[in-house]
């Protein structure tokens, strides 16, 4: 799997940094700091308490380097591999407070993660269909964007836009505020963005036969089918014709993902994979 290298990203530092300033505030780890010499040494290793895709092995590493860059860890399986339980996702070795200090905010980020990817890679799975792909969507916690997108890439999913910035997506509140009188020539908001910003894709969502008819007359990427049945996904493909590329989305689950998936659209888009998708179990254990 060709991943981005994601502590690569300043970003990615920064908040790690914030993330274990939010959890040592001004004194630091008073419990290892009370308990457990300067000089200790111990082993650790991170595993799988459930079945999972592992996600955010380079950000555990960079909190645990940021708290100690002299650590030694070995990443046992990389971002993208599939753990099963008992599994060792991570091997450390050095100091025994850096351990315990990077411990929690390293676990949070590998669980979020995780959780993510594992999703990701489900409905990959389910629809059967590497053609089709799985999108994510603008649905993220705030600040967290870069590490959430980052996970669905790990499960085979691929990046919606990252932002407002670096796409263009006119949904029907904009087609209200930009001109009542022509809110249903879809063509005319397509070319009039264009115009402003023409070196930005442009995606439009319809939700009728009509309105992907408007919106084809400027050619526009993407088009999105907002809460179409797959029935109607499946006539939608054959108006569009290969003129734009085609993506679902609203209402999809595990349950229908493969038959969304069978209409011939190109890609699926869905927001529970980074507001929905459950933190996996993942637990740091100490040998001496």
């Amino acid at each position: 799997m060709n991943l981005p290298n994601i502590t690569d990203d300043k970003v990615v530092k920064n908040i790690i940094t914030l993330a274990l300033e939010e959890d040592l505030g001004t004194v630091g780890d008073t419990t290892t700091l009370s308990l457990v010499p300067e000089n200790a040494t111990a082993s650790a290793v991170i595993i799988a308490k459930e079945s999972c895709v592992v996600s955010g092995v380079d950000v555990a590493k960079e909190v645990f380097e940021a708290v100690n860059p002299d650590i030694n860890i070995e990443v046992v399986l990389p971002d993208g591999s599939e753990a099963e339980v008992g599994n060792i996702i991570m091997k450390i070795c050095g100091s025994a407070r850096t351990i315990l200090t990077g411990e929690r905010t390293a676990l949070n980020f590998m669980q979020r993660m995780s959780g993510i990817a594992s999703m990701a890679r489900e409905f990959k799975k389910t629809i059967k269909n590497d053609k089709v792909m799985i999108l994510d969507t603008r649905k993220t916690t705030p600040a967290l964007r870069v590490f959430e997108k980052y996970a669905v890439l790990c499960g085979g999913g691929t990046n919606h836009r990252m932002g407002l910035y670096d796409r263009i997506m006119i949904k029907d509140n904009h087609r209200k505020l930009w001109n009542e009188e022509y809110a249903d020539q879809l063509d005319l908001a397509v070319l009039e963005a264009r115009k402003k910003f023409p070196g930005i894709a442009i995606e439009v969502e319809v939700e009728t036969f009509e309105e992907l008819k408007s919106a084809l007359k400027a050619k526009p990427q993407w088009i999105l089918l907002d809460n179409m049945s797959p029935e109607m996904m499946v006539e939608c493909v054959a108006i569009n014709n290969g003129v734009s590329l085609l993506e679902a989305s609203g209402g999809i689950t595990l349950k229908n993902v493969y038959e969304v998936a069978q209409s011939g659209v190109d890609a699926i888009s869905l927001g529970c994979l980074t507001h929905s998708a459950p933190s996996v179990d993942l637990s740091l254990e100490i040998y001496i």
